[in-house]
């Protein structure tokens, strides 16, 4: 590693996710990266929270918890993660799901593209040439997935491929430009929201092709009152109304 490497934060929101999570943080410390992880964990039931104090214990200085009290969505997650991960000093943001859905062998890539190129945000994208959904999805999942992409750049003509991604790598630069503290959606369409404050200062988002799997242990935090608020947010962006 190199003496002027960036400073790479991953934030990893949590809940319920004890089984993967060591998982996820062994293959996270073993990439070839100056690297630290923060874990956000929204008051796990299944003891997630004392599982990540195990591991940062374990690994101290290179493993965080920011334990929150409530479970209240991705969003509010990530905005304490992120503005956490910018107040110790990172570089660069890694935001990537917990599940094992996102392969952490990318953020190599993902971060030698924010060095090597003007992006200011690289997206690990499904949808791009050489990427691919998990070969477990059910068709009408992988068809949804594809509804939602083109129904958000149809409305906010992003230009990306994969525009509810979840897993993504910021300059922390952009991050403070886009004003991440203030941002007010929550679960998935807390994604969208990023991309199109980026997208709107005119910013390059760039993709990188990663193959997503389904998730490890557990269940999906998809639910209906996350889908409807992600079907409703690309037009509340567009038309400039209130997100809160």
């Amino acid at each position: 590693m190199e003496e002027n490497s960036p400073k790479v934060t991953v934030v990893v929101p949590t809940y319920n996710e004890r089984d993967n999570l060591p998982k996820l943080v062994e293959q996270l410390l073993a990439l070839p990266l100056d690297l630290r992880v923060l874990v956000v964990d929204d008051d796990s039931p299944d003891g997630t929270g004392a599982v990540a104090d195990e591991l940062a214990a374990a690994s101290p200085g290179l493993v965080g918890v920011l334990h929150r009290v409530e479970k209240d969505g991705l969003g509010r997650a990530y905005v304490e993660g992120i503005s956490r991960a910018l107040d110790e000093g990172a570089d660069i943001v890694v935001q990537m799901d917990a599940d094992l859905s996102h392969p952490a062998g990318t953020i190599p890539v993902m971060v030698d593209t924010l060095l090597t190129t003007d992006a200011a945000v690289v997206l690990g994208s499904r949808y791009v040439p050489g990427g691919s959904a998990a070969g477990e999805w059910a068709w009408h999942r992988r068809a949804l997935s594809l509804w939602a992409n083109f129904y958000v750049d149809t409305i906010l003509r992003l230009g990306v491929k994969d525009a509810t991604a979840g897993f993504k790598a910021w300059r922390a630069q952009t991050l403070r430009r886009i004003d991440v503290q203030s941002v007010r959606s929550n679960g998935y369409a807390f994604q969208v929201e990023m991309n199109y404050r980026a997208a709107k200062l005119g910013l390059p988002i760039a993709e990188v092709p990663i193959t997503f799997e389904e998730r490890a242990e557990g269940v999906s935090k998809m639910t209906l009152k996350v889908q409807l608020e992600s079907a409703a947010m690309p037009w509340k962006l567009r038309f400039g109304r209130d997100l809160g």
